[in-house]
């Protein structure tokens, strides 16, 4: 189950880490189910068996790591076998057995695995060393060992040689280079014309007459085939062109044509292409002359049925399957088009790739972990000059320990060994991994050999000579601007085309980009590049984005000294004329910075910023008796002030009191508000007997001020903590400096204070367990549409309320910011709630035909909540559906009508991660606003971000790194900018008040109670 994460702790992710902690021997049946469902997520176990997964979660263990552990040293006998599950370990290797020369050959990152020589008793060919906190799976020698022998087919070609693909040799120890090239492996790093051989689309990628397209293509072919001569039998016909007759072809133009008016997952041509590249790619489609690119073209295809003079005329029965089933078949296609159609345009000569082809290359870049620190720069130039390399072998050595650097290689797809002479396999790279960078960057031979773990392994290759090149422009393109001796402001230069309206023509500029520097200088640059007789520039979106993102290296008490720096400026030099005209385009640039300062951060501005505002006001009123330009602005400014200043006055006198779960004390049918810091709430505090205390404090108060105010109260504050505990009875214990602590309370989630020494006897309050009947009485009574429009509308207002500036916090730590996150909090823990709330009902309904109603209702909710745009909730609702307390359900699920379970496969779809969640994003590219978005991966993009940069460089701000996360923040604010209004559906006379129900869903968030309970409806079968 996927939660929104509202803190770094959350009780279901402690759910399985508990059953884990457990001694094999005491975990339970609903243990193991508990577990399953979160190792079946991990990376690097998702191609093993079912069964072996579930033995597994019988025997393994959880390791949580700080950073710089060493897991275990070169040399060590082993005595575990691990899975990361999440974090990074550096992988060591010293040539003389000594930690202290010791070098970093790569990083095993999130979904990697580990140590298999605990098989024969070898020792540790490196040292692990953790490089970031990180969790791992262990299991221990004996179990693993016994796994092995129960499970060898099922692990074989899995695990590092020499237990899988290189199963022939007699070791994993490597002494001599023999050992790699011998009859197991393939070698590719010594083939004479290896540039020529991997760039030749016929000889690499296309299918050979021996290869046998995969069955499923093979049948979408036929599928398609049969479609199109049931629908348009006119396409497929012969074809005269030059005086030469082709078969039974049809044209590229009239394919893609076809197929946008097939189905709604079609929703553009270049899509359409990548669909029938699927079908080109296996052989299933062929050109007529073996170009092994589709193109939307006068071109000619033809479907491998037709290639036979005595090709099948489809039966009545056959046309009648392929009608029903083609939009099954579209679906899939659309699914896996994308990544043939980023294969298509890979394989190009980089000279050949267009601007469309190129921008689709960015777009993939953005999401490789392994670039994710590089500048936007250098993942376009990284688009022009990337190469596609696949190959089918396991066993295939791509490059040679000794051997010269030539390529730097991304893994797309597969897995490769690591392997050193003499020490064997040392670590296995994954999918986002890359290997090859350092014997280029250092001009050194290759440190370690990288061979095949698995068949059909595709990567992206970029060549020496155009990694030296991009290295070389990068610092050519590179202006320092330095202070006594030291780097102030970092820009790069870069290409820019502008469009003269005109004569329609294009014109190249160069542009200059932040990369990084002191707050001051980046504030200065971005004003001296402002320009006034224009709307928005792309100097603009620079000076948005600082607007946005200042709070992270620049308070607000500093910046606004520096802005009253620059208001003030004066020209040292030139003439009185040239003077007075350099000191009226700066005041008006920086009173064009303000009102965007203060329209961005209005009600999070503060008491000193609101005088600092003012007092700024009162200048430029002052300055325009003498400078009559600036009146023009001069208007908009004192309107932003004053709402601003009215605002804060308004929150000075009247702070809203809220009850313990965020609800307004007044709020009856009035649109839900915006929280506030400094609203005060009601809440209660309980002790270890249950009793407990209210208290009213800000939102925004601290631990400590909690604890005060619970002291107050009990007359005694000695050693109080405070402590969040959760259903399950997981334990968070908050620090004194923590803020506004009540928001990240898991739903059903209380507060405690007690004496340290009593922690470990807090038990959760019995309200915690949440209901012990269903909903269902009423809830069958409501239209689906109904539910779905209302929670939709409580969504928009839950959403609406949520800051812009609350994502930074978020994603930075609010600790270190010092501000709330509240209404962020609140939007999160309701996808949390949903999802919660449709595993609940479902697990509280004991009638079988009951329990098929609700999936239908809730099939057919969720269906009606993507029509709304709503894919939070959407999102929530198929993720409930597949909870494995709800999936497990087999005879609720069997009971199903084939056309909802179709429907669900669909929603499903959407949500498949792969391809960092290509499906959707997809999908919501062509979403006009408004749109609640999947607010859980929004916040994953940030944080990705986030990790993979740094936020200083050398001392300097990586603005870069600000641009990236402010784009992501920017895609809220676009999906905000309509106004959720539709017609309300008609509500059903019968039924009770469905506003109140969706504001107000009661559930059971304790995974262990719901999985209890779907044992009792459907008991395990033997």
């Amino acid at each position: 189950m996927v939660a929104a994460h509202t803190s770094s702790h959350s009780s279901e992710s402690a759910e399985w880490i508990i059953c884990l902690d457990k001694r094999p021997a005491e975990r339970s049946g609903e243990d193991v189910d508990i577990i399953l469902a979160r190792l079946k997520n991990v990376k690097a176990l998702e191609r093993f068996h079912p069964r072996l997964l579930q033995q597994f979660c019988l025997c393994g263990f959880y390791e949580r790591l700080e950073k710089g552990i060493t897991l275990f040293r070169q040399g060590d006998i082993g005595t575990s076998w691990y899975a990361v599950l999440s974090g990074s370990l550096d992988v060591k290797v010293s040539e003389t057995s000594s930690y202290q020369d010791a070098v970093t050959i790569c990083t095993l990152g999130t979904g990697t695995a580990f140590g298999e020589s605990i098989l024969d008793n070898t020792p540790r060919h490196a040292t692990i060393v953790t490089r970031e906190f990180s969790e791992l799976l262990r299991i221990e020698q004996k179990e693993f060992r016994s796994l092995w022998e129960k499970y060898h087919h099922c692990m074989a070609g899995l695990l590092a040689p020499p237990y899988g693909v290189m199963e022939s040799s007699e070791s994993d120890r490597m002494p001599e280079k023999k050992n790699i090239s011998n009859n197991s492996v393939v070698s590719v790093s010594k083939h004479p014309n290896k540039k020529s051989f991997l760039e030749s689309p016929a000889k690499l990628h296309a299918k050979s007459p021996s290869q046998v397209p995969s069955e499923k293509i093979l049948q979408a072919g036929k599928i398609l085939r049969y479609a199109i001569l049931s629908r348009a039998p006119h396409m497929i016909r012969d074809r005269k062109y030059h005086l030469k007759t082709y078969r039974q072809c049809c044209v590229g133009t009239e394919l893609v044509d076809w197929q946008m008016l097939q189905s709604s997952c079609v929703h553009s041509r270049i899509q359409a292409v990548g669909m029938w590249q699927v079908l080109l790619e296996e052989g299933v489609l062929n050109h007529v002359d073996g170009e092994t690119g589709f193109q939307d073209k006068y071109l000619f295809y033809r479907f491998l049925d037709d290639e036979q003079e005595d090709a099948l005329i489809p039966s009545e029965e056959e046309r009648r399957e392929s009608q029903e089933e083609l939009q099954d078949t579209l679906l899939f296609l659309s699914q896996i088009g994308p990544d043939a159609l980023m294969r298509m345009i890979l394989r190009k000569p980089p000279s050949e790739r267009t601007p469309d082809d190129l921008e689709i290359i960015y777009e993939e870049l953005l999401h490789i972990k392994a670039l994710s620190h590089l500048s936007t720069t250098v993942k376009r130039e990284l688009a022009g000059v990337l190469i596609f390399e696949s190959h089918e072998r396991a066993g295939t050595v791509l490059f040679h320990q000794g051997e010269e650097g030539t390529s730097w290689y991304i893994i797309l797809k597969g897995s490769v060994n690591v392997v050193i002479y003499g020490k064997g396999v040392v670590c296995t790279l994954h999918e986002g991994d890359d290997f090859g960078k350092l014997a280029l960057v250092n001009d050194a031979p290759r440190a370690a050999s990288i061979v095949l773990r698995e068949d059909n392994c595709h990567f992206l290759r970029v060549d020496k000579e155009d990694f030296n090149r991009i290295l070389r422009d990068v610092e050519a393109n590179t202006v320092r601007l330095k202070e006594h001796g030291q780097d102030v402001l970092v820009l790069e230069k870069s290409l820019s085309s502008s469009r003269n309206s005109v004569h329609g023509s294009s014109a190249a500029h160069h542009k200059y980009n932040i990369m990084s520097g002191t707050p001051e200088k980046i504030l200065e640059h971005l004003l001296e590049m402002m320009r006034l007789d224009s709307q928005f520039t792309e100097s603009d979106s620079a000076l948005d984005d600082f607007v946005l993102m200042h709070c992270v290296f620049i308070p607000n008490s500093q910046l606004c000294l520096v802005l009253r720096d620059h208001y003030h400026a004066q020209a040292s030099q030139g003439s009185e004329l040239e003077k007075l005209d350099y000191t009226l385009n700066n005041k008006r640039r920086v009173i064009r910075l303000v009102m965007k300062w203060a329209a961005v951060h209005g009600e999070h501005l503060q008491l000193e910023d609101m005088v600092f505002l003012e007092e700024f006001f009162m200048g430029v009123s002052e300055d325009a008796k003498v400078l009559p330009t600036l009146r023009d602005q001069l208007t908009e400014l004192e309107r932003i002030i004053k709402s601003s200043a009215e605002d804060a006055r308004s929150l000075q006198r009247k702070h809203k009191v809220l009850l313990q779960h965020f609800n307004n004390v007044d709020e009856k049918l009035q649109k839900r508000q915006p929280i506030k810091g400094d609203d005060e709430i009601l809440f209660k505090v309980y002790c270890c007997d249950h009793t407990y205390t209210t208290i009213r404090v800000p939102v925004a108060a601290s631990v400590r001020e909690v604890l005060e105010a619970v002291a107050d109260k009990l007359g005694s504050a000695e050693d109080l903590i405070l402590v969040g505990l959760s259903s399950a009875g997981e334990k968070v214990l908050f620090k004194p400096n923590d803020v506004s602590v009540f928001s990240t309370l898991s739903i059903n989630g209380r507060l405690f204070a007690c004496q340290r020494d009593q922690l470990d006897v807090l038990m959760p309050l019995p309200e915690q367990e949440g209901p012990s009947l269903g909903s269902l009485a009423n809830f069958e009574l409501m239209s689906s549409k109904d539910v779905a429009y209302h929670m939709t509308f409580y969504d928009w207002e839950l959403f609406r309320c949520v800051h812009e500036l609350e994502l930074i916090y978020h994603t930075f730590g609010r600790q270190h910011v010092k501000k709330t996150t509240v209404n962020l909090d609140l939007f999160l823990q309701r996808f949390n709630e949903i999802q919660f709330w449709v595993v609940t009902e479902v697990c509280l309904c004991s009638q079988l035909n009951k329990r098929v109603q609700l999936l239908k209702k809730f099939i057919k909710i969720a269906a009606h909540c993507k029509e709304y745009k709503n894919l939070n909730a959407f999102f929530a609702i198929i993720m409930g559906l597949s909870n494995p307390a709800v999936s497990r359900l087999s005879q609720t699920w069997e009971k199903l009508p084939s056309k909802f379970k179709k429907s669900y496969g669909e929603f499903e779809n959407l949500m498949d991660p792969s391809r960092n969640h290509r499906a959707y994003r997809l999908t919501v590219a062509k979403l006009d606003p408004p749109v609640i978005p999947f607010m859980p991966l929004m916040i994953k993009d940030m944080t990705f971000t986030h990790e993979g940069n740094k936020t200083f460089i050398d001392n300097l701000v990586n603005f870069e790194k600000m641009r990236m996360i402010a784009k992501t923040v920017k895609t809220v604010r676009y999906c905000r900018s309509e106004t959720f209004s539709p017609d309300s559906p008609q509500a059903g006379k019968h039924h009770p008040d469905v506003w109140t129900y969706v504001r107000q869903l009661s559930v059971i968030d304790n995974q262990r109670t719901l999985t209890q309970l779907s044992h009792g409806l459907e008991p395990r079968r033997s």
